[in-house]
């Protein structure tokens, strides 16, 4: 239980942030310290939160009781003085001329973190499933026989790439459910992960067909690639948004084709695969047995309804640990090019989690997330949506560590991730 007023705000705040009330952070805490032995954590990361406010704001130059767009303001032009300099070091990558050589974006990407290989399907695999399931209007744009001679004329990863984006929502659902069914364990190889900017030819393929937004960095985590849509880059935050989703990509990638491996001999691993491909995020409430659970969120659900209630319970996400890592990585990058200064890409290091709220111009409080994601996807989309869920998520993550340990946190997921649940 809190023992001053202080301590109380405390609580308070991190519950505000997270979206719960205090009395729920109490009780989580108080049954969590009795099982790990780790007393006052959230009194703890309520403080280091505090303390990495009052530090950041400092170091911008800004006092605390700065507005919201202040603060938000001084963020965004930190983050265009970085991106900037990337944008320079990574040779002022032009999407469109990259589809052959990827140069020094994709150099940058695997010298920093370079993934192991990974358990995907085999090329001839899906040649055949994509043969009995035929893109139609994908093989007769291209004007091919059939879907041999399209990927044999416009490679495996292309090609499996542009189905995200080309084939209609149906076509995808019954290409999964169907095809992802009977797969077995002779279907897999192992093979290395692969980085694909796409030629420019997609981008006139995909208008052809869809009228929709469509984000110009994804993956297939059943076949090991990472593709990239040849957009033009002339956003400011672009380039670092480009870079930092490559690094998450190349993390998360390995993540699930080592969950593949652990479940590759189970008798329903047909099952198992198609709910790690999903995102499956477990539904109704979490167990009340006497125990503590915490559910394992795949996904960002404030995507789709910010009001979702999963996300005010207790939760790990596993994104938010390979946004961690790829924060990680660029914190590694600034070491190792030494640029005199100008590129400290490892600014937000260690600001994942870290929030608070500032009074904006009509007096109202708001929060302002320090997370550099959220950050970043704010300014790419001109600030038209504020992005908050990035820090709620590693806050979770956060706390959850500071109880167990990082290290357990992702033994804990990877165990329990099909069930959906970690419960002490």
């Amino acid at each position: 239980m809190p023992t001053s007023t202080k301590e109380s705000e405390l609580y308070a705040k991190i519950a505000k942030i997270l979206r719960t009330s205090p009395k729920a952070l109490l009780d989580l805490d108080a049954k969590m310290a009795a099982i790990t032995g780790q007393e006052g954590v959230i009194a703890d990361v309520a403080k280091e939160n505090d303390i990495l406010v009052g530090r950041t704001l400092e170091e911008l130059g800004l006092p605390r009781d700065s507005s919201a767009e202040e603060v938000y303001s001084a963020f965004v032009d930190r983050l265009a003085h970085l991106d900037k300099h990337l944008y320079e070091l990574l040779d002022k990558p032009d999407l469109t001329k990259m589809s052959v050589m990827c140069g020094k974006l994709c150099e940058a990407a695997f010298q920093v973190y370079t993934p192991p290989r990974g358990l995907f399907i085999k090329r001839e695999k899906a040649i055949e499933l994509l043969e009995k399931h035929k893109p139609e209007s994908l093989v007769e744009y291209f004007g091919y026989a059939n879907v041999h001679d399209l990927i044999d004329k416009e490679g495996f990863a292309s090609v499996v790439s542009a189905l995200r984006f080309t084939q209609s929502t149906e076509w995808m659902h019954k290409f999964f459910e169907e095809s992802y069914s009977d797969l077995k364990p002779e279907d897999f190889e192992e093979r290395a992960v692969e980085l694909k900017v796409l030629d420019t030819k997609w981008l006139d393929v995909a208008n052809k067909f869809l009228e929709k937004k469509y984000h110009n960095v994804s993956h297939l985590k059943e076949f090991g690639v990472i593709f990239i849509i040849p957009l033009k880059i002339d956003t400011p935050g672009e380039t670092i948004r480009l870079f930092t989703l490559i690094l998450h990509y190349l993390h998360e990638v390995p993540f699930y084709s080592s969950l593949f491996r652990k479940y590759f001999n189970d008798p329903d691993f047909n099952n198992k695969f198609k709910s790690l491909l999903r995102g499956d995020v477990s539904e109704g409430s979490l167990p009340n047995d006497g125990k503590v659970s915490w559910r394992i969120v795949q996904r960002y659900l404030a995507k789709d309804d910010k009001e979702d209630t999963r996300l005010s319970e207790p939760h790990v996400n596993p994104e938010a640990e390979h946004w961690f890592r790829a924060e990680d990585d660029l914190n590694r990058l600034s070491r190792m090019i030494q640029e005199g200064g100008r590129l400290n890409l490892g600014y937000w290091k260690g600001l994942d989690f870290v929030g608070d709220f500032f009074k904006d111009k009509n007096g109202e409080e708001k929060l302002v997330s320090f997370d550099l994601i959220d950050i970043i996807m704010s300014v790419v989309q001109k600030g038209e949506v504020k992005y908050l869920y990035h820090q709620q998520e590693a806050l979770w993550n956060k706390i959850f560590v500071e109880y167990v340990g990082r290290e357990k946190m992702n033994q804990l997921i990877e165990e329990n991730i099909i069930n959906g649940f970690i419960t002490f």
